[in-house]
């Protein structure tokens, strides 16, 4: 048995099925001038203006940094480039930097409207034995053994790891990615395939232990340092500031889509996150949720352009009518 990677996408993970079923090309095809980006540490995306990222100092940060640096760095670019406001989607992870962003007033005013797809915030509900086990080790383990360095799928260090998690009760490991995202539904084949071989980009672990973090602790916070002293430091305080996403402005227009087999972006996390959108303006909230999607499903699902893309185009046509 030969345990499978855990996966951080990067951005050609949207043009894994055909053009007539990828959303860049649907929403290109509609239209709509179309900007990729890469998370910091992905292949498209690991050089620096001074540091080298076979050093620590350039794998030191989480999701902290995308959401108050990159992020904005890349919208401002965008903006910038074409004069005019964003309809940003996001999917997992840039659902969430996009979350913290808008709870503490960012990019605001630069959006038009955001489509949130498998969205990610509170993951205290994550239920999968695996997501479990491999959440509780990165708190401890491997912030000990790695501290700020590259979390690469693909190095033998990480695969030994990943192998580690399969000894636990009730861990399967002949379907690991199922175990991490949710059995997904509706993957073609030869999408899956390439997904295989290209996927498993590199984060840092101290990434993965913020994650690990979030869902320990059953709230959405800044990275803990585990110590009052450097949370003091960094903060100002002895814990890490929450993130209050009901202060995302009432009136930004959102679409978000979720699904019941989802083991990432769990039906009841999202039940927590849309409770913090509860007093949202409601011509300005679309939800939908489909039963029988789980996490990859909304990137690489054969009907993901009638299930979901075609909403988001529509969604995004009318809010800038």
């Amino acid at each position: 048995m030969k345990p499978r990677h855990i996966w951080r996408e990067d951005g050609m993970s949207w043009f894994l099925n055909s053009p007539e079923q990828n959303l860049p090309m649907i929403l290109a095809d509609n239209g709509f001038d179309v900007w990729i980006s890469n998370t910091r540490g992905t292949r498209f995306s690991r050089k620096h203006t001074s540091l080298n990222s076979s050093t620590t100092d350039f794998w030191n940060w989480t999701w902290d940094e995308l959401a108050s640096f990159d992020m904005p760095a890349v919208i401002d670019f965008v903006c910038g480039q074409t004069g005019q406001k964003i309809n940003y989607v996001g999917h997992s992870q840039g659902t969430l930097i996009a979350l913290v962003s808008f709870s503490e007033g960012k990019l605001v005013k630069q959006m038009k409207s955001v489509a949130l797809l498998s969205p990610v915030a509170y993951m205290s509900n994550m239920n999968t034995a695996l997501g479990r086990v491999a959440a509780k080790t990165f708190v401890g383990e491997m912030g000990t053994m790695y501290g700020d360095a590259e979390f690469n799928p693909k190095m033998v260090e990480v695969g030994d790891f990943i192998k580690s998690l399969c000894t636990y009760s009730g861990v399967d490991c002949y379907d690991i990615l199922s175990d991490f995202t949710g059995k997904n539904c509706c993957l073609n084949s030869s999408s899956f395939d390439l997904f295989l071989a290209n996927e498993g980009q590199s984060t840092s672990t101290k990434n993965m232990i913020h994650f690990a973090q979030t869902f320990r602790d059953g709230t959405l916070a800044k990275y803990d340092y585990a110590w009052p002293l450097y949370n003091e430091m960094h903060y100002g305080q002895v814990t890490p500031p929450i993130y209050n996403l009901s202060n995302i402005p009432h009136d930004l227009p959102l679409f978000l889509s979720y699904g019941g087999q989802d083991a990432l972006s769990d039906v009841q996390d999202v039940k927590l996150l849309l409770g913090n959108l509860k007093v949202h303006d409601v011509d300005k909230l679309s939800v939908q949720f489909i039963k029988e999607y789980a996490h990859l499903d909304f990137i690489m699902g054969l009907n993901a352009k009638d299930k979901v893309y075609n909403q988001v185009v529509t969604f995004f046509k009318h809010q800038n009518s």
